[in-house]
This record gives C-alpha cells, sequence and structure tokens, in this order.
C-alpha cells in the first residue's frame, strides 16, 4: 500500500510540474518549413528570412523556420499545390503564374501605372483582404507583396514611344501583352536565359523590375533603362492550412498581426533597395535613365485600355464583380500614403 501511494505521488508530481512547465510557455517548439522559388539573394528570399527571424523573435523562440531559398524545396510552378499537399508548410508563389486561377487578383497586374512597390503591394493585400477569393481558401494568406514597377533595360537607348517599334524584349505573360500594345516585339524566355539572348543579338532588352541590374549584374549588359512604371508582378506567401490549425492561438495572433506590416516592410525594403541599385548602376556601368515624353506617356494609356477590356471580359465569365474590383483598385491606391 506504501509503494501505492508513493506511486500515486510521484505521478501526481510529475503531472504538475508537466501542467506547469506547459503555463510558463516551454512548450515544444513548433518546426514550420518555408519555401521559395528565387534565389537567395533575391528579395522575395529576403523578405522570407526577415519574416522567418520576426516570428521567432516575437514567439520568443516558440516558433522555428526552416527556410529553403531556389526552389530547393518546391519550384516556381509546384509552389501553391505543394503547399496545399503539405510538401512545405508556408511557400511563396506568384498568381501570375498561374493563368486564369486567379481572375480577381489578375485585376493588380493591369497597366495601372504605379509610383513605387508600396502602393500595388498593400493594394494586392487590402483588394484580397476584401474579397477573400474563393481561390484561395485551401491556404492561409501571411502576407501579399509585389515587385518594384517594371522598366524596360536595353541594349540600345529607347527614348521615344516609336523607339520600341519592332524592338525584341523578353517579357512574360501580361507584361508581353503589355509591351505588344507598345510596338515592341515580346520574346518569352526564363529570366536566365536573358544574358546569353543579349549576348547573341536574341533580345535588345528586357522588362522587369530594376533590382535585376545589380542582382543578376544585367547592368553589364544594358545599358539604358527607359522608365515605365505600369506594371508588377504579385506574390502571395501562403500556409498549409492543417499546419495553420495546428497552431497556438497565441502564434497565430503574431503571424496575423504582422501581415499588413511586413506587406510594408517588403516594400519599404524594396523601394530603398531600388534607389541603391540605380547610383550602383550609374557608377558602375554609367547607365543612362530615360524618361519619355509626356505626350508618349499619354499615348501608352491609351494604348493599353484593351487590356482592361480583355481581362472585364475574362473576369466576369469566370464570376468577378469586375466593376466593383476596379473600383476598389483604384479607391484603395488613391488612399495610400
Amino acid at each position: 500500500m506504501k509503494v501505492w501511494k508513493k506511486a500515486v505521488g510521484f505521478v501526481g508530481v510529475l503531472l504538475f510540474g508537466i501542467l506547469c512547465f506547459n503555463f510558463l510557455g516551454y512548450s515544444q517548439t513548433i518546426k514550420l518549413k518555408y519555401a521559395n522559388f528565387p534565389p537567395a539573394p533575391t528579395f522575395p528570399c529576403v523578405q522570407m528570412e526577415r519574416w522567418a527571424k520576426e516570428v521567432e523573435k516575437r514567439t520568443q523562440g516558440q516558433v522555428k523556420v526552416e527556410t529553403y531559398p531556389g526552389g530547393t524545396l518546391l519550384g516556381a510552378r509546384n509552389m501553391l499545390d505543394g503547399v496545399i499537399a503539405g510538401i512545405a508548410d508556408i511557400g511563396c508563389f506568384c498568381p501570375s503564374y498561374h493563368p486564369g486561377r486567379f481572375p480577381l487578383l489578375e485585376a493588380v497586374d493591369l497597366p495601372w501605372g504605379w509610383p513605387n512597390t508600396k502602393v500595388p503591394s498593400l493594394t494586392l493585400l487590402r483588394l484580397y483582404e476584401k474579397w477573400k477569393p474563393a481561390e484561395l481558401k485551401d491556404v492561409k494568406v501571411i502576407t501579399m507583396f509585389t515587385c518594384p514597377p517594371n522598366h524596360i533595360a536595353s541594349k540600345v537607348p529607347l527614348r521615344r514611344l516609336s523607339d520600341l517599334k519592332g524592338v525584341e524584349l523578353r517579357a512574360a505573360g501580361t507584361l508581353a501583352d503589355f509591351l505588344g500594345l507598345l510596338g515592341a516585339t515580346p520574346v518569352a524566355m526564363p529570366m536566365s536565359d536573358v544574358p546569353e539572348a543579349l549576348q547573341k543579338g536574341i533580345i535588345k532588352g528586357y522588362l522587369s523590375s530594376l533590382e535585376v541590374l545589380k542582382d543578376f549584374n544585367y547592368a553589364e549588359y544594358c545599358r539604358y533603362v527607359t522608365y515605365l512604371g505600369h506594371q508588377i508582378v504579385s506574390f502571395a506567401v501562403v500556409m498549409n492550412m492543417k499546419s495553420w490549425e495546428a497552431l497556438p492561438k497565441s502564434v497565430k495572433d503574431v503571424i496575423e498581426n504582422m501581415k499588413e506590416e511586413h506587406a510594408i516592410w517588403t516594400a519599404d525594403y524594396l523601394d530603398n533597395y531600388i534607389k541603391e541599385v540605380v547610383v550602383w548602376a550609374k557608377n558602375t556601368y554609367n547607365v543612362e535613365f530615360i524618361d519619355l515624353p509626356k505626350e508618349d506617356k499619354d499615348r501608352i494609356n491609351a494604348l493599353v485600355k484593351p487590356m482592361f477590356e480583355k481581362y472585364t471580359s475574362r473576369a466576369k465569365g469566370a464570376g468577378v464583380p469586375v466593376e466593383d474590383v476596379l473600383k476598389d483598385i483604384e479607391r484603395i491606391r488613391a488612399a495610400i500614403k
């Protein structure tokens, strides 16, 4: 009987210790796998590393995030489905890499004309928060942001809209449609093929955001940049729903509270980095940055209207309340300071 009482007492002390251990917050570490597809030094992975460190810090080490840049766990095309399947807990993907799958979000990729990265990033996130499109119901959206506005980098100077006529420029997706309406000849190819294509004369330049001038050293080949800024590429960071639901409320609160804050951080990081890239390109390769005349800018706004018309027709067919969505984009972006 004494032995039995001692055993019961020991179990009681053990259970009390476990309860105290958990109460004081020393619960088991939560490990999350975060996959990304671009190379580690590029901005989608820079924001990934910052997010991972912030979550670890704000949860006082309760959450540890293992990061997988450069497609080491999931690639660009299978990122979303890989997260849904649980291959990664978290993944960063581009909706535009899945034509027709995200008809509502595609509205942000239209050639609106953007002054910086912050405005389209917050427009994208707030548009999602209002409409919560069903296409993302199988994941938890952690944050959203965009690349900086796109401009033309080229081997030859393009000082007027008429200079673009017939010029072969690398572009993908809606960026190719945009260049085609401006009179250029869009050429589809992976970004990694751009240097060789420039050297062989297959293309004369490309349409992209300016950080690649430095990140991929494309300024070595393209000594001219023609400012446009009409379009961006959207990014969404999503979490496997089972992984999300398994998190304690305190961790969920940390992640949820970082959603817009991190979008702003990413945008501010990019806008400051672009300023550094412009200075670097000028000093290192004497790159010339060209502003089109006002009459050409006005002409571009007229030329790209078919893209809005085409989107309206396509999105309506997918059940998107297009008029309301387009009005929301105009309203949201006008309100962002």
